[in-house]
């Protein structure tokens, strides 16, 4: 095991290089001037010139790249050339709510996902199965944006029963953190919930015919028990890595809702750097996304040999 976790560390490595490259690029050929958006419009040449000079953005393509390669590896993600402020500071200061939207997202696609699905086998070839098949395919259909404009307009506006914009820590409450975020998370969850719980049930329904479970039920214990012990553990494999995906798409997706419900995380703090075109901003924070969706993979990748005792890491 700490072989393989020793060599998947290190496969991440030309992973991270590559996306590196990618977002360098993509940010770096964007058409927009950071040195002309701080100064303005009335801003002379000379100024602009002198700015880019200070900034570093003078030097060719490929010096700004390696510089700022050469200071990942040492920790530093470099400086905003907006506020001036280190990057690594700005995200640290920006993924608490992120953090907490993320969170509370993930507890309910699993509260209402793996009951769901459970019932749903439990209750199969009924109308029931059709019906969870329809709706969970509508739930990953709806754009979030759209869902999370009905959800605003219907308990924000029409019934005013949760904020629906705004971030509380939890330091302040646990309740107030709760309330002002569970419309936002309710909406990331929706997306992710018919995902999850379809795996999960199609998992299950490979399973409940298998011949163990045939044997459990010929020794007399009950279909709650085999679905429980027998089915519903052999349809994890399948499930966790489908809720490591889901673990990236929550973080994908906020950066949309997080800007729809003025809630200061790395979504927003990522929208509001790409329009000012903080290039450092832009890449320490996709860098980041980056690094957390490969550091999922791989907790994902090690937790199978604890779901499953006869996968080993040799």
């Amino acid at each position: 095991m700490l072989q393989y976790t020793i060599r998947r560390l290190l496969s991440v490595i030309p992973v991270m290089f590559i996306v590196s490259i990618i977002v360098f690029l993509i940010v770096h050929l964007t058409p927009g001037n950071p040195a002309f958006l701080i100064l303005g419009e009335d801003s002379s040449q000379e100024s602009i010139e002198q700015l880019e000079k200070q900034l570093g953005l003078d030097k060719p393509m490929a010096v700004q790249f390696f510089d700022w390669i050469k200071n990942i590896l040492t920790g530093d993600l470099g400086q905003s050339v907006y506020s001036s402020e280190p990057v690594s500071q700005i995200i640290a200061g920006h993924f608490g709510p992120t953090f907490s939207l993320m969170l509370i997202s993930l507890l309910l696609v699993l509260l209402i996902a793996i009951p769901t699905a459970i019932f749903v086998v439990w209750k199969r070839n009924t109308a029931l199965d059709p019906l969870f098949i329809s709706v969970s395919l509508i739930g990953v259909s709806i754009p979030e944006f759209w869902f999370a404009m009905l959800l605003v307009l219907g308990f924000g506006v029409a019934i005013p029963i949760f904020p629906v914009a705004g971030y509380i820590p939890i330091m302040e409450g646990v309740f107030n953190w709760l309330y002002h975020l569970f419309l936002p998370a309710f909406v990331l969850a929706s997306v992710e919930v018919g995902l999850v719980a379809r795996m999960l049930r199609d998992g299950m329904l490979e399973s409940v015919n298998q011949d163990y479970t045939r044997t459990a039920r010929a020794k007399g214990i009950k279909e709650n028990s085999v679905l429980m012990k027998h089915v519903f553990s052999n349809a994890l494999i399948p499930t966790t890595t489908v809720i490591g995906t889901t673990v990236a798409g929550l973080l994908g997706g906020t950066v949309i809702i997080e800007t729809m419900f003025t809630i200061p995380g790395i979504g927003q703090l990522l929208i509001d750097s790409i329009h000012r075109r903080d290039y450092p901003v832009i890449q320490g924070v996709v860098l980041f996304i980056a690094g957390i969706y490969v550091l999922v993979n791989l907790l994902v990748d090690l937790l199978y040999a604890f779901l499953d005792p006869r996968i080993r890491y040799d």
